[in-house]
């Protein structure tokens, strides 16, 4: 049962496409909210299509739709448009999640104004590329355009190679994150301070990204510096940087605080280090870190991986394997806390997925299904909560409305 769960009662209707909104949706569902998956039944979210499949079943679906119920709508049809306003009037949804281009909802009469009107406490995410606003709003926008102009790209990678982009959805992950706090600010307005009323939300994949990189924001905007890539190292603190072992594995060390730096240097038996005076300080470190990584690179270079790690562990100093997601899926903190959960499914059998986070200690969120095809609660939904007869599905269905 999910009456335990700290959004149970609420309502999600999420019609986010590929990333970013469906992970709004996918976290306010492992707290326990209703979220109800709109896709358009002429290929469905395009999410589906992401990533690797084993026997057609697309995976990271699995995991990014987990706690959905899912239906087929057509939104650009005038009756599309009519049974989605009566899907936001019977169910009283808290939470609308839209994820295309900024105008679109609007071009089909689904404009914020009109669907609060049907439903007052509701709140509506409307994510985008560039936002809803300004000069940008009408172009596509992806989280890789946002990793480009964020000056994601533009600091990551080696000094002598090109902009990197990451390899996985960060600019999307981002903007879940900065919008889940988002809708959880207008709950709290409208249930605790008695508001009454959602709002609307908008947010940015490039803004959100950006705002991540804010402190090389006011690097700029006081000294006038643009930013460049460094690799691994970072202006902030020496030595932090990835290692190579003598094994050809990889380690990463972090100098964040003078302690840490201290007893680096005395487990690396190279105590005069300490009060070298081009590595006395932090400030000093920065300023000499070539010599230094190549100090340290030595050190380790002359170890194992494993004997790094025990090594330095031992003498409380800040380091860690970089470990791949074979080692992950055994690692034993990992496995202690439970990270990876394993759960049943109809397509794959059992398949294993990190667990919900944050943990809460008296009404942690949980898994209660993975992603499913599209369309299985079309009857639920549209007979039993909206009250449409077999012949109104039959005939949805055959003018290709659901």
């Amino acid at each position: 049962m999910n009456r335990d769960l700290p959004l149970s009662g609420i309502t999600v209707i999420d019609c986010g496409q590929v990333v970013a909104g469906p992970t709004i949706a996918m976290i306010l569902g492992d707290f326990g909210a209703e979220v109800i998956k709109v896709e358009n039944p002429q290929g469905g979210d395009q999410g589906r299509y992401f990533g690797r499949s084993k026997d057609g079943v697309p995976l990271t679906w699995k995991q990014l739709s987990r706690n959905k119920k899912t239906i087929t709508l057509s939104l650009s049809k005038p009756a599309g448009q009519a049974l989605f306003c009566k899907l936001v009037e019977k169910t009283q949804a808290d939470v609308l999640i839209e994820s295309f281009r900024a105008g679109t909802f609007e071009k089909w009469n689904l404009g914020y104004e009109r669907l609060r009107a049907l439903s007052p406490g509701l709140t509506m995410v409307r994510v985008s590329g560039f936002g809803q606003t300004g000069p940008y709003k009408d172009r596509p926008g992806f989280g890789t355009l946002a990793e480009a102009m964020s000056g994601f790209a533009h600091i990551t990678g080696q000094p002598d190679g090109p902009p990197t982009l990451p390899a996985f959805a960060l600019g999307d992950m981002v903007s879940a994150l900065y919008a889940t706090v988002g809708v959880m600010l207008c709950l709290y307005r409208r249930d605790a301070k008695k508001a009454g009323r959602g709002q609307s939300i908008d947010v940015s994949l490039l803004e959100s990204l950006y705002t991540m990189l804010s402190g090389h924001a006011v690097v700029y905007d006081q000294l006038g510096m643009p930013g460049r890539r460094t690799g691994s190292r970072t202006a902030g603190s020496a030595p932090r940087n990835v290692y190579r072992t003598k094994d050809e594995r990889w380690i990463a060390i972090a100098g964040s605080t003078q302690a840490l730096t201290e007893r680096l240097f005395r487990e690396m038996g190279r105590p005069e280090l300490i009060e070298d005076p081009r590595f006395r300080t932090n400030r000093d470190r920065v300023a000499n870190v070539e010599a230094l990584d190549e100090i340290v690179g030595a050190w380790v270079a002359g170890r194992t991986q494993a004997e790094c790690i025990e090594q330095l562990v031992n003498a409380e100093v800040a380091v860690a394997p970089v470990a791949d997601f074979k080692q992950l899926a055994e690692d034993p903190h990992l496995v202690a806390r439970k990270t990876l959960v394993t759960i049943d499914d109809p397509d794959l059998g059992t398949l294993r997925m990190p667990d919900v986070l944050p943990k809460l200690s008296e009404t942690p969120g949980r898994i209660r299904f993975a992603g499913l095809p599209m369309g299985v609660h079309n009857d639920e939904i549209y007979r039993d909560r909206l009250g449409l007869t077999d012949a109104d599905i039959r005939a949805l269905q055959a003018d290709g409305t659901i």
